[in-house]
């Protein structure tokens, strides 16, 4: 059995959740969101926490803590909401909000455009620190991924965008003729 999977999932003031065959809706203040549960995982609502529970089967038994953490996730989305950040290293990098898109100067000869997805917000501090902010987990790791893949980290001179606090490893540079 799962340890993750046993452990109950609090339900905070403010957030409803509805069981339906296979789907789970979660509403809260921040949004609404709804999530599919992984074969023969079953989840019930009691006295304000939601319990997963699965099938004998060793199949069925595998989904049990990603059924439980999908919706564990839901409910904090919904409730507090996720969010990452980033880091633009270089000379004349930036980046600025536009209506619903993200323009970066990344050392192109062209600025990159970002279009933001519905449900993703993001802020900008000093042109150089982007913090991405929504209630799905999953979307918003990968707006961040996607964001960061515009110009990944040079281990050579470590420039371009990374996420903050991620630790980089230096490569030395080509050793010279002598």
């Amino acid at each position: 059995m799962s340890r993750i999977g046993k452990k109950p999932i609090p339900v905070p003031k403010g957030v409803q959740v509805t069981l339906k065959d296979g789907l789970v809706e979660v509403k809260g203040p921040k949004g609404q969101l709804t999530q599919a549960l992984p074969p023969g995982v079953t989840v019930v609502l009691e006295d304000g926490q939601v319990v997963a529970s699965v099938g004998e089967a060793r199949e069925q038994r595998k989904f049990h803590g990603l059924g439980r953490t999908l919706v564990a996730n839901a409910v904090q989305g919904v409730s507090e909401g996720f969010k990452r950040e980033l880091d633009i290293v270089g000379v004349g990098y930036r980046a600025e909000v536009k209506g619903r898109d993200v323009h970066f100067a990344l050392g192109y000869s062209h600025p990159v455009v970002f279009p933001l997805p519905t449900g993703i917000d993001v802020a900008i501090e000093k042109q150089t620190h982007v913090t991405v902010t929504g209630i799905d987990k999953q979307l918003v790791g990968q707006v961040a991924a996607n964001m960061r893949s515009l110009r990944k980290p040079d281990p050579y001179k470590q420039k371009g965008v990374r996420f903050t606090g991620e630790v980089l490893k230096k490569k030395a540079g080509k050793a010279g003729a002598k």
